[in-house]
């Protein structure tokens, strides 16, 4: 951070003392996340291998030869492989919650750093198509911005630009929120809800990566890649900011 922006960062805070979004403490202006207090950024649980090869879930203990994810049984993946940088559980909860509900774009400064913080995320993004999973049109005016997107691009910043962010899909069906229900009624619901974007082109060659910002039951991911996998992309995978 450079001289000026630190000295902005401090005037902001004299004026706008940030606020921890799972605390509700203040955020000293040392602390290392600008919207999480030091004792709550200490609670993120962040994945590392080894984890679920299509959910990106950790698998914990001892793991010998193949092992059965219970998050994602049945799924049957149309992608290749999805990573997840944390368990979205308290602290990274309230992150999302604040970006989704509350329009709260500030908080995507400490998604991207929570990000540079997984490498094997990372890892799978380098030079990929970032492609997020897009909302409806009426979704998106209410919400005024698409979370998915956002996300998209704090991990863009997270590889230094060392990728592309391209909007390749378009939500065709409302669907209501999914929120409460099973993976079979999931899947019901987003049958054909997804379509490429006017004058969307892919390509065989390249590496797209669809982008959410939770993987629940996979069926919304799934769903935009069976769409993405019709219009002929080959090496497909998924990376979420966090799993629960």
């Amino acid at each position: 951070m450079s001289g000026m922006s630190q000295w902005l960062r401090g005037l902001s805070d004299v004026v706008f003392p940030p606020l921890c979004v799972h605390c509700r403490g203040l955020v000293p202006s040392e602390a290392e996340f600008r919207h999480l207090c030091p004792a709550c950024s200490a609670q993120l649980d962040y994945v590392r291998p080894p984890h679920c090869s299509t959910c990106g879930h950790p698998f914990y203990g001892v793991v010998e030869g193949e092992r059965m994810c219970p998050h994602c049984e049945g799924l049957a993946p149309a992608f290749r492989e999805g990573r997840t940088a944390v368990l979205l559980k308290g602290p990274a909860r309230g992150l999302v919650h604040e970006l989704k509900y509350h329009r709260g774009l500030q908080v995507l400064v400490d998604l991207e750093r929570i990000f540079r913080r997984s490498p094997h995320v990372l890892e799978l993004a380098r030079g990929a198509t970032l492609v997020p999973v897009p909302l409806h049109p009426r979704k998106l005016r209410e919400r005024g911005f698409n979370q998915s997107e956002q996300i998209a691009q704090a991990l863009l910043r997270a590889v230094d630009g060392a990728a592309h962010v391209r909007p390749l899909l378009r939500r065709t069906v409302d669907t209501v929120s999914q929120t409460q229900h099973d993976r079979r009624t999931r899947q019901l619901n987003l049958k054909n809800a997804f379509a490429l974007a006017s004058g969307a082109v892919i390509s065989a060659a390249d590496h797209y990566l669809l982008v959410d910002d939770v993987f629940t039951t996979g069926s919304t991911l799934n769903s935009c890649a069976q769409t993405l996998r019709r219009a002929g992309a080959v090496s497909l995978d998924v990376v979420t900011f966090g799993h629960g």
